[in-house]
């Protein structure tokens, strides 16, 4: 009888899994292995809040496959030396994953591969995560599209919201010895700093699942206007079960478009908007696959010299933990460090400080997102820092600088966002809530801080250091 061992990697679901199907429906035995190998991902080893939520979406893996009889054999160390010790162990003929994306994981995977193969063993890789591979999406020219609207034209008349591939029929599981246990890969925090993420989430295929409910339930019908503002529940926030493959794209498609056939006409939701911010995802992606250097380098070469001030301690620091003095920045990032998630108009109001207020270079907020948010991904956190800052692919120019008391105003005008994750404003009037250097001595009372730097003036600054870094 045959077995194929089946790994897994960020795709962490039992439905809509092409790799998990295919050797199902070519096997009579299937070995599902994680291999923990955070040395393989170069530069980008998973961060401190991804940790958490690996451990838990993994064992949230662990008690779906038992339900089937079955478990997850954990491994950790080299990749290449676990499956073979395994493919010794089992008699395994094949090994089926789902592909990745990043370049560390490109040149793994392919080496990987290539080594398996040539010892004779069959090696199948399939996509799990994405609408299309990366490659399938060129220009007329034949070219990577490095502009997102035109791209997304082309994209989504290549889609359809096709139903997902069921949960596979399991007629044998293959289980080995010498697994270790969960605990072994040491993933949960020391301190618990983390205590503030089970209120928020609940990581796994059935998170996923009961989070795209409550989307389509709720969110999705008003989502091109309440994705804006961050005190609502406006947003699906799928991207942490997303990045972690514990959904797909084409499940939330096929979830959409059937919410949308059940609901009267009248109340039917435009799911377009949503679909867009998917294929925005899926951009991320195209661009990390065809310009692999993003991650550490601009994409936009102008920005080669540009002069960013030197990285400043004390700045970072307060910027980190919230300590500004700049109401709505403060807020989001308050929510990141207690929940590992921000909401993405804050997001960009952060990010924009960062980079234009106070002139640090982008990598900066990069690296920290990527420590701390649950739902850090390499392909969406360089794209939306780059956007940010002005220097990638279909980038907010550099001379717009979000302006935090105007995106307040606008998205927060009760200040219910600002006072839920700043209470030392709880009780400032809404005229100074969005602007509390304005009453010096009642912000003094308070013990929130006054702002690091002024907004006007520093604005100015980073205008004429863009306007400098042009005319060389």
């Amino acid at each position: 009888m045959s077995t194929a061992l089946v790994l897994f990697r960020r795709d962490l679901r039992l439905n809509d899994n092409p790799a998990l199907a295919a050797a199902c429906a070519s096997h009579e035995h299937v070995l599902p292995v994680y291999i923990h190998a955070p040395a393989e991902e170069g530069a980008w080893a998973i961060g401190a809040a991804s940790q958490w939520w690996l451990h838990h979406s993994l064992a949230s893996l662990q008690k779906r496959l038992h339900s089937h009889h079955a478990g997850l054999h954990i491994a950790q160390g080299d990749s290449l030396a676990c499956l073979r010790a395994l493919i010794k162990q089992s008699g395994a003929e094949a090994v089926y994953w789902n592909r990745l994306y990043e370049p560390a994981a490109i040149e793994r995977d392919t080496r990987v591969k290539a080594a398996l193969r040539e010892q004779g063993v069959a090696v199948h890789s399939h996509n799990a995560s994405l609408w299309l591979e990366p490659w399938q999406i060129a220009t007329q020219q034949g070219d990577p599209y490095r502009v997102f609207t035109p791209y997304w034209r082309n994209l989504r008349t290549q889609i359809s919201p096709a139903e997902p591939l069921p949960e596979p029929a399991i007629r044998g599981w293959k289980a080995l010895s010498g697994n270790l246990d969960l605990e072994a890969l040491r993933l949960l925090p020391t301190l618990s700093w983390d205590a503030g993420f089970a209120e928020h989430w609940q990581p796994g295929e059935y998170g996923a699942a009961q989070m795209l409910d409550l989307f389509c339930d709720d969110a999705v019908t008003d989502y091109a206007h309440a994705r804006d503002l961050p005190a609502r529940h406006g947003t699906s926030r799928l991207s942490p079960h997303l990045h972690f493959g514990e959904i797909s794209p084409r499940q939330i498609h096929f979830a959409l478009a059937n919410h949308v056939k059940r609901t009267d006409t009248k109340k039917r939701s435009d799911i377009e908007p949503y679909l867009r911010e998917l294929g925005w995802r899926e951009f991320a992606y195209h661009l990390l696959y065809h310009f692999p250097k993003t991650p550490t380098e601009n994409f936009n070469p102008r920005f080669r010299d540009f002069r960013w001030n030197p990285p400043d301690k004390a700045l970072l620091k307060r910027w980190r933990q919230g300590r500004t003095g700049i109401p709505l920045v403060d807020a989001g990032m308050r929510e990141l460090w207690h929940t590992g998630w921000m909401h993405n108009r804050v997001r960009m109001v952060v990010a924009s400080f960062l980079t234009k207020n106070l002139r640090q270079h982008w990598h900066e907020g990069e690296r920290w997102f990527w420590d701390t948010l649950v739902d850090a991904d390499l392909a969406s956190n360089t794209l939306g820092w780059q956007w940010v800052a002005g220097c990638g692919a279909d980038a907010a120019p550099y001379f717009r600088v979000f302006n935090p008391v105007t995106q307040s105003k606008k998205f927060d005008p009760e200040g219910v966002y600002l006072k839920r994750w700043l209470p030392e404003l709880a009780d400032f009037p809404r005229d100074l809530l969005h602007e509390p250097w304005k009453d010096p001595d009642r912000l003094r009372r308070s013990g929130y801080p006054s702002p690091i730097v002024d907004l006007a003036e520093s604005r100015e600054n980073a205008l004429a250091a863009y306007q400098s870094g042009k005319d060389h």
